[in-house]
């Protein structure tokens, strides 16, 4: 017998190196475009190297968050792209550490799937390292496993790590908040990465075909295209109203919707008081409501609603914030203000 041909390799069993020395080939320029000179590693580190600017900051508080996408990958892959499923990954992790006032400073990824494709991993790094330049962090390091018999041949799933840094003295603290203080919002992309498992029943008991366009109203909108929308990255918005004025809360609208993130961010004897109709919710939300027979309450509670970033400041800062904002081209919302109370979000008529 021929022992060389009863051999078994590593191919056999569904990992295959060559595969993802491939993908690494594809998309570590767009890596390497996100370094700047705090790096101190390349791809062939065993972990990423970042240089603390201990200059910049006289007291240095580390601040830290990890996330997925959850099933909105689901979608990604019944639609075949891959292309903005990695801004999601960044913007959850990225958007949660400016909460505290910090600087987010680099990003770290893992992705698992059952079997390599080296096409769709390098799509999905590479949106990862396209949103990184927009948040302004160094994509240092990541992970790509490939795992037969826990995922199947087509499934995957995402998850980030993301680490900043703000002065002790300047993180967000709630206890300074009072009532007559100002709520305002900035828009979201659609549903972000959130309350897709519920998007998705939805779409499967209407028989609905991602595809379509559908009738909302006046309009119509993509199902597709309105789901895929990648979640909004605020980091370079939030720094810049920083230089400008003082935030006194921050609150990233995820699962959990206004009630249990505006809650997060004010102090026990708040109430936050949100005027719905100071906006105008986008059509996406209004057809799952419609179409799924959601409850007002539960899609607040659900979802963003249109308003994926909260801030909360003094009234008497609210011109300059206007002006900064109008300065930026950016959409800016009144969506309400802080009141006596009980730590209770209030939303009228829902």
């Amino acid at each position: 017998m021929n022992r060389k041909e009863n051999q078994s390799s590593y191919a056999d069993s569904g990992v295959n190196i060559d595969k993802a020395n491939e993908a690494i080939k594809g998309f570590k320029d767009k890596v390497f475009s996100t370094f700047n000179s705090n790096v101190l590693n390349d791809l062939s580190s065993y972990a990423g190297l970042f240089r603390l600017d201990t200059e910049k900051y006289r007291e240095p508080v580390l601040v830290s968050s990890t996330d997925g996408v959850g099933t909105k990958i689901l979608i990604a892959k019944n639609m075949n792209n891959f292309s903005t499923i990695g801004q999601d990954l960044v913007a959850m992790c990225v958007n949660d550490i400016i909460c505290c006032g910090a600087d987010p400073l680099f990003f770290l990824d893992y992705i698992a799937c059952g079997k390599l494709f080296p096409e769709k991993i390098q799509e999905i790094v590479g949106s990862v390292a396209d949103a990184c330049r927009i948040a302004e962090v160094a994509l240092i390091g990541g992970e790509t496993a490939e795992m037969p018999g826990v995922y199947n041949t087509d499934d995957f799933d995402l998850a980030g790590f993301a680490v900043g840094v703000v002065d002790k003295r300047s993180i967000i603290n709630k206890e300074e908040i009072r009532p007559g203080d100002i709520i305002f919002g900035f828009g979201s992309t659609g549903p972000h990465s959130n309350g897709y498992s519920l998007i998705r029943k939805i779409v499967s008991d209407n028989s609905l075909e991602l595809s379509k366009e559908y009738k909302i109203k006046d309009n119509s909108i993509n199902l597709g295209r309105s789901l895929i929308e990648p979640t909004r990255i605020y980091v370079p918005l939030i720094k810049n109203i920083k230089n400008n004025i003082k935030i006194k809360g921050i609150a990233h609208i995820t699962g959990g919707g206004f009630y249990e993130n505006i809650n997060r961010i004010i102090p026990a004897g708040c109430n936050a008081f949100i005027d719905k109709d100071s906006w105008v919710i986008p059509d996406i939300f209004h057809f799952l409501q419609k179409t799924g027979n959601v409850s007002s309450k539960e899609m607040f509670r659900v979802f963003n609603m249109g308003i994926g970033m909260v801030i909360i400041i003094d009234k008497n800062n609210a011109d300059i914030l206007l002006e900064v904002a109008g300065s930026l081209n950016e959409n800016i919302y009144k969506i309400g203000e802080i009141v006596n109370g009980s730590g209770e979000v209030i939303i009228n008529g829902v």
